[in-house]
């Protein structure tokens, strides 16, 4: 901890307790200084007189010096506990293994989304499909929500950046997804989507000042050759050129969604943040309505409940999962772990629904998992040898 007393390692009794002036000072110069109720009281009591016994002086100036923060310290501490702040990617006191964590999980949820679609999209067009799946995820964020104690954006500014994300993620994407792989073929669909983790890469690399690691480039070419290879193999000839942009518009408005997220987003409370980002999506959504009532009712039991498991996993669990790993990971890095997920579709789809992959297929998925494991794995030795020099560090 930061010792602010003039002194050194051996702190005299006068300046080992802040006087009222050097707090107010402190305050003042702190960055956080703006969150109400973190300046120090004008009530606080004032440093022992001069008539207070030296017995007594040297008790209280000992307790304070070895038990009290000094008040920079708890500035920042409490502003960043009341907007839900954490520290900025690559810091030592940063957890180094749960984002990767949670990350591999977003990756495998989303890849069962393309699974259950699969089914889905024979009962539901994208519009209705999109406010099922968000309506469900609503709930349940909502539900979450009535337990926990939200941290709202406090600004004008940050509530407008959340609705615009939330609008173009949460209904802009998965709309104009779904509609695309009605009109091209899903695997066309998705190579061209999985273009933006590429888009993302090279944007956080030249405006978020994470760089461009040869490493990752080279492990997104790979991993792009990987779903090339898979598209190839299941290839269905159905290809138009309304579906090919409608896959290109979605791919920009992924890669805007998590540009924008990182920059502007990440250091708010993820929960909060996707539970307002959803709730936006849904609105939008809501002139999907009538149709999706017809749609509900025509539609199998089984079917309408595959979709609801699109809004309570692959979107409220996974997007949550995914807001906590882009706190602490670079957006290039992040983003390219997505070029895992048509990897994983094919094993899931393997596991799931019993299709073997062609060996085109699975020759793709291979390079899809080398490509990935190139870009993610010298980030997580890194980041692993950072948490231990670090914890060497604190206990040395």
């Amino acid at each position: 901890m930061k010792d602010n007393s003039a002194s050194g390692n051996c702190p005299s009794m006068q300046s080992a307790v802040p006087t009222s002036m050097d707090l107010s000072s402190e305050s003042d110069s702190s960055p956080e200084s703006d969150f109400p109720g973190n300046s120090p009281s004008a009530d606080e009591p004032r440093v022992a007189t001069a008539t207070t016994s030296l017995a007594e002086t040297t008790s209280t100036t000992s307790l304070t010096a070895a038990t009290v923060p000094t008040a920079a310290t708890v500035l920042t501490a409490t502003a960043e506990n009341a907007s839900g702040a954490t520290p900025p990617t690559g810091s030592a006191s940063s957890p180094r293994i749960l984002p990767w964590i949670a990350a591999l999980l977003t990756m495998v949820f989303w890849a069962s989304s393309f699974v259950v679609i699969r089914d889905a999209a024979d009962h539901y067009t994208p519009g209705p499909m999109s406010l099922l799946r968000m309506s469900a995820a609503v709930v349940v964020l909502s539900a979450w929500m009535l337990f926990r104690r939200p941290k709202f954006p406090t600004s004008t500014r940050a509530w407008v950046i959340t609705l615009i994300w939330g609008v173009a993620w949460f209904a802009g994407y998965t709309v104009l997804l779904n509609a695309a792989e009605r009109s091209i073929d899903a695997g066309t669909a998705a190579m061209i989507v999985n273009i933006a983790p590429l888009i993302v890469a090279i944007f956080a690399g030249l405006f978020l000042g994470e760089g461009l690691p040869w490493k990752l480039v080279v492990g997104i070419a790979v991993s792009l050759a990987g779903i090339v290879l898979i598209t190839i193999a299941s290839f269905s000839g159905v290809v138009t050129i309304g579906g090919l942009l409608l896959s290109l518009a979605a791919a920009i408005l992924y890669a805007a969604s998590v540009l924008l997220q990182k920059h502007f987003l990440s250091r708010d409370d993820s929960v909060t943040v996707t539970w307002a980002g959803i709730m936006a999506g849904t609105i939008a959504c809501l002139v999907f309505t009538p149709d999706l009532i017809t749609e509900v009712a025509d539609a199998p039991m089984n079917i309408t409940l595959q979709v609801i498991y699109l809004g309570v996993v692959p979107t409220a669990i996974a997007f949550n999962l995914w807001g906590y790993a882009i706190r602490f990971l670079p957006a290039g890095v992040l983003s390219s772990s997505s070029l895992l997920v048509p990897a994983l579709v094919v094993v899931l789809a393997w596991l799931v629904l019993g299709e073997v992959p062609p060996l085109l297929a699975a020759l793709g998925g291979t390079l899809c998992l080398l490509g990935a494991a190139f870009t993610i794995v010298p980030q997580m030795l890194r980041s692993s040898s950072r948490s231990s020099s670090s914890k060497r560090t604190g206990h040395s």
